[in-house]
């Protein structure tokens, strides 16, 4: 967990160097629809800071406070992204009302469009590095980074294509009603991050394929006289929680029966790597196996 880090370092980085470069697009043209750009890449920017920080909160070993693991701090992250999100697009439709009521032409439109598009690209080659670290190492918190990565990209490019409208139709207005179109997309944006962070919190089950691959491994067992029942699952930012009751014949010795417990719980870890899965033998014939 301690090598994600760096890549909450590139996203650092990355931020730095687009609010630096979209700010000088919007100075350049006087564009509100830049201007809301730039202001995203401060969004981007303490998304980044803040996923540094929780990447390494969730990365201490549980201690006696503790047992289960920091790995739940990578939702304090993606929540507070969304929040800041949000804060964002207020900021940007304050600004665009003012502009509606009296726009103002654009200037420098070439330059400032290709230093617009440099910072997309810095964007989307950091997003697409960040998505691949995070499937990889099935990390929640670089994912939205990512993702969030790859909306900015897509804003930036209607951006561009709205202030190139602006110039070529001489409408004025159509800038600050870029910068609104660009504020309901980043509050659709932050909206689907608080969704996603407090699902985690309220411990939600596994997503239906983790629970299929769970289920395919438990099916060969019935036919040695082996089920289950009560299996619950949850996530905790990259630690994915299972736990299940295992039905065994009444005869089967405690040895037996850890064997088989163990060879399950092996089975899922290897499905679902990063898994913590704890097992609970009862007898299969017995009533009282069945009241919880």
């Amino acid at each position: 967990m301690r090598s994600l880090t760096r890549y909450a370092w590139l996203s650092v980085a990355a931020a730095l160097v687009t609010m630096a470069l979209k700010g000088v697009a919007a100075w350049m043209t006087g564009s509100l629809g830049l201007l809301s750009d730039a202001l995203e890449s401060f969004v981007n920017l303490g998304a980044a800071l803040i996923a540094l920080y929780t990447l390494r909160v969730a990365a201490r070993e549980p201690d006696e406070k503790h047992p289960f693991g920091y790995s739940k701090a990578e939702y304090f992250s993606s929540a507070i992204e969304g929040a800041l999100i949000m804060l964002a697009a207020l900021a940007i439709v304050a600004t665009a009302i003012p502009r509606l009521i009296a726009p103002q032409p654009i200037l420098h439109v070439d330059a400032g469009i290709f230093v617009s598009l440099v910072a997309a690209a810095v964007n989307l080659g950091t997003a697409l590095v960040l998505l691949g670290a995070g499937r990889r190492h099935d990390s929640i918190a670089l994912e939205a980074d990512a993702h969030h990565l790859l909306t900015d990209v897509w804003t930036s490019i209607g951006v561009v294509a709205g202030v190139g409208a602006t110039v070529f139709t001489g409408w004025l207005a159509l800038d600050p009603l870029i910068a609104i179109a660009v504020a309901l997309n980043i509050t659709w944006t932050g909206g689907r991050v608080l969704r996603r962070s407090a699902l985690g919190l309220m411990d939600r089950a596994l997503p239906q394929p983790d629970l299929e691959r769970i289920r395919a491994i438990l099916e060969p067992y019935r036919v040695r006289g082996i089920d289950y029942h009560a299996l619950r699952t949850r996530r905790a930012g990259r630690v994915r929680m299972v736990d299940m009751h295992l039905l065994v014949p009444g005869e089967m010795t405690v040895r037996e029966g850890h064997r088989v417990a163990d060879e399950i719980e092996e089975a899922i870890r290897a499905a679902l790597p990063g898994s913590v899965v704890l097992t609970h033998l009862e007898p299969i014939g017995d009533p009282a196996s069945y009241r919880d």
